[in-house]
């Protein structure tokens, strides 16, 4: 039978809350000042600093000499083109694949759903440099143990695989984030869809692609727009991997590039700027699309009727389980064992000494003061800002989406400014508000700062999964608790956040996560006194010790995925069984 397009019933508008009184009206005021302090003062401060150019007798000048000399560096036109091509694979491949795997786990009868999200949630949270130096001891072309085998198998004159290429970047970016960030991102709202419109496809003859195609993929709009938005940022300003990877074969993108002119002698500080601001203007427009779509458009999928029923699979349960396990073995166990692996060789990649494996790394590294201080300093940069994070950004996307306040439009835009920034970039402009405004100076360097930083890089991702799950939650369910005599906190707490409880513990996971493995955007803001595993990791790396800084490559991994599985166990206490 042919595949019949599903008319849907013409949909009432998801009415915001009543108008805001005074009190509730100053309370969203004092929340959109708050977001332009911490987001509009940094990046004001980085505009007036791309025209700031220094003159041959040392003073400083305002002039647009910068914006002409940066685009004038040799080999920033190639950079754009590598950024350009490599964004576009990475994304053309991940983005299907992580949609097809969220289906799976969340609307079929596949087996094994807990250990497929938990290869998910373990190849989000491996930390990009460590797992890296995994990939570069498999992979590499001269030592790569995987290329060592095949050339003695297979009677090879050459290795088949090689990381420092732009196909092995893109593996780099498939199995670390590209997929994993956007399946953890999708499943929240591919669990909140009403079951009875696949029914009804079903009914009238739709298969399952059929269905997919015209039912769900159309309702889950606003979180794939979101998703591959979020997605297509993160990747423009991607710098971990290509500043490994790249470099061996002259390969740079826009973020390293920027690097590079700030490393230069003498820096070109005003140079890389002037490239980080193109990165937000090319993005503006993606930004104001998502908005126009997302508040002219209905996508309420979680009505008072809410059912949940799993599609069956029949005879490919088990063919496509054990194919997706295998992909999740391979991007997380294998680099994983790879790494610990290379903390205890003796020198990171050479077999061929006389002795190859010792555990004195390990006892260095742990004997070092300095990690102790560095593992606090983590827990409490990533507890704080997970805490403060969820309520704040919950709090914003509940002001963009559930009421009628003006400057609920700007609220949205400004939460999308800081992901259009390179870290580095951001970095800088919240060092100089640090040092310019005086009520701040006080508290430079301390966790506070990093907090604050962890949160601004955060927001954009944490406020746009909450709002792509709430605007799919009916308001008949809140106007019903009204109706019945109930507060906005009572509502709140017993309709609201069990609806979205899984989504608020990914996005306190995902904040956590940032700061845990965070670089570009606290590197410019970081002492001695607050310096956080991430950054003694780089340390030790700069000095040249790559076994230590896998060890605490391995530590971020244990701490990171221990916070995951305990958060996990306190949402399925709490009744967020879809976690």
């Amino acid at each position: 039978m042919a595949a019949i397009e599903l008319p849907l019933p013409a949909p009432k508008p998801n009415r915001p809350r009543a108008a805001l009184g005074w009190l509730g009206w100053s309370a969203c005021t004092l929340v959109l000042l708050a977001m332009a302090l911490f987001v509009l003062y940094p990046l004001v401060l980085i505009v007036y600093g791309s025209f700031i150019v220094a003159a041959p007798n040392g003073t400083k000048v305002f002039g647009i000499a910068a914006w002409i000399s940066a685009w004038n560096q040799a080999g920033t036109v190639q950079a754009i083109i590598n950024t350009i091509e490599r964004t576009a694979v990475t994304e053309t491949i991940s983005l299907p694949i992580a949609i097809m795997v969220a289906w799976l786990v969340a609307r079929t009868d596949i087996p094994g759903k807990k250990l497929i999200d938990n290869f998910m949630w373990m190849a989000f949270f491996l930390p990009a440099v460590p797992v890296l130096l995994g990939w570069i001891l498999l992979f590499d072309p001269d030592y790569g143990i995987v290329n060592k085998v095949a050339m003695a198998v297979f009677g090879l004159d050459q290795p088949p695989l090689d990381i420092f290429s732009f196909w092995g970047i893109i593996f780099a970016h498939m199995a670390s984030r590209s997929v994993s960030a956007k399946y953890i991102f999708l499943v929240p709202a591919f669990r909140n869809i009403e079951s009875s419109l696949e029914e009804a496809s079903h009914i009238i003859g739709c298969g399952s692609l059929a269905t997919i195609r015209r039912i769900v993929l159309p309702i889950l709009m606003p979180a794939i727009l979101i998703t591959v938005a979020i997605s297509l940022i993160h990747s423009l300003e991607s710098f971990e991997i290509e500043l490994i990877l790249g470099p061996p074969t002259n390969f740079y993108v826009f973020s390293t590039k920027m690097y590079q002119m700030m490393r230069a002698s003498p820096p070109l500080f005003s140079e890389a700027t002037v490239l980080g601001l193109a990165v937000l203007i090319c993005m503006l427009p993606l930004i104001l699309w998502q908005q126009r779509l997302l508040s002219t458009r209905h996508f309420a999928t979680i009505g008072s009727g809410f059912q949940h029923r799993l599609l069956r699979l029949r005879h490919w349960r088990w063919p496509i389980f054990m194919a997706i396990a295998a992909l999740g073995l391979v991007v997380t166990v294998v680099p994983t064992a790879s790494l610990v692996l290379g903390t205890f060789m003796n020198i990171f990649g050479h077999f061929n000494l006389a002795v190859v494996w010792t555990a004195d790394h390990w006892r260095e590294v742990l004997g070092d003061h300095l990690l102790l201080r560095s593992l606090w300093n983590t827990l409490t940069l990533g507890l704080g800002a997970a805490i403060v994070g969820v309520a704040w950004f919950a709090l914003v996307a509940y002001v963009s989406v559930r009421t009628r306040y003006a400057g609920r439009g700007a609220l949205d835009f400004i939460t999308w400014l800081p992901a259009t920034l390179p870290g580095v970039i951001l970095s800088l402009g919240l060092l100089w508000m640090f040092l310019t405004v005086p009520f701040f100076r006080p508290v430079y360097g301390t966790i506070f700062v990093l907090i604050v930083a962890v949160l601004i890089n955060a927001v954009t991702t944490g406020v746009q999964l909450i709002k792509s799950n709430m605007v799919q939650v009916g308001y008949e369910l809140e106007e019903a608790s009204f109706v019945l005599g109930a507060s906005w906190v009572y509502t709140f707490r017993r309709i609201v956040v069990p609806i979205l409880g899984p989504v608020l513990i990914s996005v306190a996971l995902y904040i956590f996560n940032t700061a845990a493995r965070n670089v570009a955007n606290i590197v410019m803001i970081v002492t001695g006194g607050n310096r956080p595993l991430a950054l003694l990791q780089i340390d030790y790396m700069n000095d040249g010790q790559y076994e230590s800084a896998a060890i605490v490559g391995v530590i971020i991994v244990l701490l990171t995925w221990g916070i995951a599985m305990m958060a996990r166990a306190v949402g399925r206490r709490f009744g967020f069984r879809t976690l």
